[in-house]
């Protein structure tokens, strides 16, 4: 074959890529939020208190997440994060944009959006086991979205699990400063979570501790 008839055939990367879906992800772009049209039946609600916690776990990981929207910028999957970043004062923010989805398709996409995340379940000994990390690391648990009631929730799911009087133990590693598959090396910590009334127990409670030589992190939730 000639080079210049084997120049005018498509190559095998070419068809290739000719047959590959183009996803809504693939393109991110910035756009301005007075853009982003919220969908007027949106059956999935956000409380104040739910959006303060968007709004908290945008301010340590910043948009993480961009908006789906269809072409004329209504939203599709977002809410509550446009509600979040309103509150920040963001003027604009990343979106994808759901091309040459039909009508359904979008309506549909709303719900699915947020339904197919709620049909995930916890391991709940893994879950308490790392929110106990976090909580001695200082990390605060609304920010992972978790309230009070849901750790209140959490520990008597916990307790359901472990014999009555039974000390729960959790273990992390066979080997103390066992190095990660990345190569560093974490030394091993141990902590107790104690659960206090209100704040004036909590502080009487530090300060009794920290007097016997303890070393500290308070934890509010």
């Amino acid at each position: 074959m000639s080079e210049s008839a084997d120049r005018g055939r498509p190559t095998m990367c070419a068809r290739r890529r000719s047959i590959e879906p183009f996803w809504p992800a693939d393109r991110v772009e910035r756009w301005p939020l007075d853009k982003l049209i919220p969908y007027a039946k949106n059956p999935r609600t956000h409380s104040e208190a739910q959006v303060a916690q968007i709004q908290a776990s945008m301010q340590e990981w910043g948009f993480t997440v961009p908006i789906l929207v269809s072409e004329d910028g209504t939203i599709i999957a977002g809410h509550g994060r446009v509600l979040a970043a309103r509150n920040l004062g963001y003027e604009s923010i990343p979106v994808m944009i759901a091309r040459g989805w039909s009508k359904t398709q979008r309506r549909a996409y709303v719900i699915a959006d947020n339904k197919l995340a709620l049909n995930g379940h916890w391991d709940i000994e893994l879950l308490s086991a790392e929110l106990s990390d976090l909580a001695l690391d200082g990390f605060e648990a609304d920010v992972l979205g978790f309230s009070g009631d849901d750790l209140l929730h959490l520990t008597d799911e916990i307790d359901s699990l472990t014999p009555d009087g039974a000390t729960r133990a959790v273990q992390v590693s066979d080997a103390k400063d066992a190095p990660s598959e990345n190569g560093f090396r974490y030394s091993r910590q141990y902590g107790v979570i104690v659960i206090c009334n209100d704040e004036a127990e909590q502080q009487t409670t530090y300060d009794a501790l920290l007097q016997q030589g303890y070393q500290l992190k308070v934890v509010t939730v």
